[in-house]
């Protein structure tokens, strides 16, 4: 294993750009995630398969809508002027379609 030494700078908003040589070594494109791990003054980055929530009210939540959706209870369809309105607000036509997978 070879080492590989980048230097990255931090905006105000607390932001890096991950270097192009870290990214590649992770085998990380874009929408993938990485992990920071915190061990002494080191930071520690991972690739990272899926995200966890850590937050337990937010899981539970989110459990909660799947089974809604997979069920198909307390699911609706969105008023008629609030679908317009999103889509005039995105500019996309009220009435198209979603095409592929959506991910909550």
């Amino acid at each position: 294993m070879h080492t590989i030494h980048e230097v990255a700078t931090v905006t105000s908003k607390g932001q890096i750009t991950l270097p192009k040589s870290i990214r590649q070594a992770l085998g990380v494109g874009f929408g993938g995630k990485v992990s920071f791990s915190l061990r002494g003054d080191e930071v520690v980055v991972t690739r990272s398969e899926e995200a966890e929530h850590e937050d337990p009210a937010i899981t539970r939540f989110l459990a909660l809508l799947e089974k809604d959706i997979e069920s198909g209870r307390n699911i609706r369809p969105l008023p008629e002027r609030l679908a317009q309105r999103m889509a005039a607000t995105l500019d996309l036509p009220a009435d198209d379609d979603i095409q592929g997978d959506v991910e909550l």
